[in-house]
C-alpha cells in the first residue's frame, strides 16, 4: 500500500503533508472522492476510526490541485477547534483555531479557519461572504448537529451554499427527530420512508475486524431501589426487571444520587477494573458522564474519597476545560468526571473504562459516549462500560453494532425516541419540575446483573463486593474478541459450578418475589446462552448471528432486555433447531 502525499503551499513556503499510510477505509473513501468529485459527500464511519484523517488527507489534495483556495472546518464544540487544529499542523495544513465572528481576520498563512455551528448561526453572512470570496471547501464534523434546530439548519445552508467543496462526516448519522440535516441527501425506500444516504461508510462491525477499535464489555448493575414520591408513599423497584416507565425512571434517577450506596458501589468496582487494565496498559483511563454539574462535582468527590486520586472534572465547554481535557489526554492520571462536552468528538484514547451516570438515553447519545471509548492503540485493548441495568441501556448496549441512517416520518419517531426521556424523574436536575421537588432518594444498592459483550449477555448476579464481581472485573486487560468470549463463558460456567456445589440453586419457577423473577431471568439467559454456543458449533455461525436470527424469527428486544417469555419462546425455538442438527 503507499502512502498519499500532497505537497500544500504555506504562504510564501511549502509543507508536505503527513505521508503515513491511511488505513484501508480512507483509502476506499478517499479514491471515492477523488473519482467522482462531487459537490457534497457524506462519510460515516463509526468513532474512533479516523474520519478527522480522512477529511484532512481530502483537504490537502483539493489544496495542492487548486480545486479550492481556503478550508473551514464547522465543528460541535470550542475543544474540537483546538483538537481539529492540531491535527491539521500534523498533515501539513494550517487552520486558525481563534478565528471569531467579531475579529473575522486571520492571517494569510493560513489555509482556512475553525468555526463552531453556534458560531455560524450567529452571523451566517458573515461566514457566506467569506465563502463567496474564495474557493472554499467546507468540512462539517458530526454534520447531525446541523439539524440541531431548526434556525441552526437554516443559518448553515445560507453560509455554505455557495461552497465549491462541502465534505460531511459523523460517526452517527441520526438523529431523534425529523430534522433534515443540511447537505445529507436523502432517499426513498420501498415504504415511501426517506432515509439518509451516505457516500462512504464504514461500520464498527467492520472497524472491530480490522482491529481500528476496541471490542466493548458492559457490565450491567441492577438493585433494589427506594424512594418517596411528593405524596409522601415509598416506593421500592428493581433495575433490571420488567416495569413501567414512570418506575424505570424513579429507579434510575435513585441509582445515580451521588449521596446514595448504588453509585459509591459501582465507582469501586469500576476503579477496580481501571487497576486491573493498568496493569497491561499503564496510562489506561477512566472517565464517567454525568448528567449535570451537581451530580459531576459529587461524583468527583466520591471518587477523591474512594481512590485518594482527585480527578479531572470539566463541567462547561470553555478554555479551561478545553486545556484540562488536553492534559488529561496527554498525562497518566486515572479519572476525568465530565458532564456532555466530552461525549462526543473528543480525543482521548487513552481512555479505557466508563461510568455512565446519565439519563441520557437517545440511540445518538449513547452512540456518541460509548465512541470516546473504543479508540484503539494495540492489538487486544479493550474497554469496560458500566452502565445502570435500564431495558433502553441494555438494548443499546447489545445492538453497538447496529448501523443506523436518518429517517423522515413518523415511524422513525417509535423506534428511536426514548419514551423515558418525557418522564420528569429523568430530567437533568436543572430542569425539575413541582413533582421532582417532592422526590426523595432512600438509597439503592448494587448488584452486577449481567455482563454484554458482542451481543451475547452472560448473567452473574453478584453482589458488589463479592468474589464473583472481582472475577469478572479481574478480566485482562489484553485479549481479542474471541479469547474474551471465551473467557465470558468459563466464568460463567465456573460461577454454575460453584452455586451448584454449595447448594444455590435457581429460584423455583412461579414463585412471585422481585429476587425470584430477577433469578429467573438470570437462569434463562444462561440457558439460552448455552443453547447459542451449542448452534455455534454445529453451524460455525457467530453468537450474534445466533441472537439476531432468534428474534427475527421470534422477535422482541436482545437478549439483555428480553422478558421471562420471549427468552423461553426463544430457548424452544433454539432447543428445536440444535435438534434437528443433531
Amino acid at each position: 500500500m503507499q502512502p498519499v502525499t500532497a505537497t500544500v503551499e504555506v504562504g510564501a513556503g511549502a509543507v508536505e503533508a503527513d505521508s503515513r499510510p491511511l488505513r484501508g477505509w480512507q483509502r476506499r473513501a478517499l479514491v471515492k472522492y477523488l473519482t467522482g468529485q462531487a459537490r457534497d459527500f457524506l462519510a460515516v464511519a463509526t468513532p474512533g476510526s479516523g474520519k478527522t484523517t480522512f477529511a484532512l488527507r481530502v483537504a490537502a489534495e483539493l489544496l495542492a490541485h487548486r480545486v479550492v483556495e481556503q478550508i473551514t472546518v464547522v465543528v460541535p464544540t470550542e475543544h474540537l477547534k483546538v483538537q481539529w487544529a492540531q491535527a491539521a499542523a500534523r498533515h501539513g495544513l494550517a487552520l486558525d483555531p481563534r478565528f471569531s465572528n467579531t475579529s473575522a481576520a486571520t492571517s494569510p498563512e493560513y489555509h482556512g479557519v475553525m468555526v463552531t455551528y453556534a458560531q455560524v448561526a450567529s452571523r451566517p453572512t458573515l461566514h457566506r461572504v467569506r465563502t463567496e470570496q474564495r474557493n472554499t471547501l467546507v468540512i462539517f464534523d458530526e454534520i447531525h448537529h446541523g439539524g440541531d434546530a431548526k434556525t441552526w439548519g437554516d443559518a448553515i445552508r445560507e453560509a455554505f451554499s455557495d461552497a465549491t467543496r462541502r465534505l460531511a462526516l459523523t460517526g452517527t448519522p441520526f438523529r431523534s427527530d425529523d430534522s433534515p440535516i443540511p447537505f445529507v441527501n436523502y432517499t426513498s425506500g420501498a415504504d415511501g420512508i426517506q432515509r439518509s444516504e451516505a457516500d462512504h461508510t464504514y461500520g464498527y462491525s467492520e472497524a472491530l475486524a480490522d482491529g481500528v477499535v476496541r471490542p466493548v464489555v458492559f457490565l450491567a448493575y441492577s438493585g433494589e431501589a427506594r424512594w418517596r414520591d411528593s405524596a409522601g408513599e415509598e416506593h421500592a423497584a428493581r433495575l433490571g426487571e420488567p416495569l413501567s416507565a414512570e418506575q424505570t425512571a424513579r429507579a434510575w434517577r435513585t441509582a445515580l444520587d451521588p449521596a446514595g450506596e448504588w453509585m459509591p458501589a459501582v465507582i469501586a468496582a469500576a476503579d477496580q477494573r481501571l487497576r486491573q487494565l493498568r496493569t497491561h496498559i499503564p496510562d489506561a483511563g477512566g472517565m464517567i458522564i454525568a448528567s449535570d454539574q451537581t451530580a459531576a462535582r459529587a461524583y468527583a468527590a466520591l471518587l477523591t474519597r474512594l481512590t485518594a486520586e482527585a480527578p479531572t472534572v470539566v463541567l462547561s465547554d470553555d478554555p479551561g476545560s478545553s486545556t484540562r481535557i488536553s492534559q488529561f489526554a496527554e498525562g497518566t492520571s486515572r479519572w476525568l468526571v465530565a458532564v456532555r462536552m466530552v461525549s462526543e468528538g473528543v480525543d482521548v484514547p487513552r481512555l479505557s473504562v466508563g461510568i455512565y451516570a446519565t439519563s441520557a438515553s437517545t440511540p445518538l447519545f449513547f452512540a456518541q459516549a460509548i465512541g470516546r471509548f473504543v479508540r484503539s492503540r494495540r492489538p487486544g485493548e479493550t474497554a469496560s462500560i458500566f452502565v445502570p441495568s435500564v431495558p433502553t441501556l441494555l438494548q443499546l448496549a447489545s445492538e453497538l453494532e447496529a448501523q443506523r441512517n436518518h429517517v423522515l416520518g413518523a415511524p422513525h419517531r417509535e423506534s428511536l425516541d426514548d419514551p423515558l426521556l418525557d418522564d420528569p424523574a429523568v430530567r437533568t436536575q436543572t430542569e425539575k419540575t413541582d413533582e421532582d421537588k417532592g422526590f426523595t432518594s432512600l438509597g439503592a444498592d448494587a448488584e452486577l446483573d449481567q455482563v454484554i459483550f458482542d451481543g451475547s449477555s452472560f448473567g452473574t448476579a453478584a453482589p458488589a463486593g463479592s468474589d464473583e464481581e472481582a472475577d469478572y472485573l479481574g478480566i485482562p486487560g489484553l485479549l481479542d474478541v474471541d479469547q474474551m468470549r471465551a473467557l465470558l463463558h468459563r466464568r460463567q460456567d465456573e460461577q454454575l459450578q460453584k452455586r451448584a456445589a454449595s447448594g444455590r440453586a435457581a429460584p423455583a419457577s412461579g414463585t412471585s418475589t422481585s429476587g425470584a423473577m430477577h433469578g429467573q431471568l438470570r437462569e434463562l439467559r444462561r440457558e439460552l446462552n448455552s443453547l447459542v454456543s451449542v448452534a455455534h458449533h454445529r453451524t460455525g455461525k457467530p453468537h450474534g448471528w445466533i441472537h439476531n436470527e432468534l428474534r427475527r424469527r421470534c422477535g422482541g428486544p436482545p437478549i439483555a432486555a428480553a422478558t421471562r417469555d420471549q427468552l423461553q419462546e426463544r430457548i424452544v425455538a433454539l432447543r428445536q433447531l440444535n435438534s434437528e442438527l443433531s
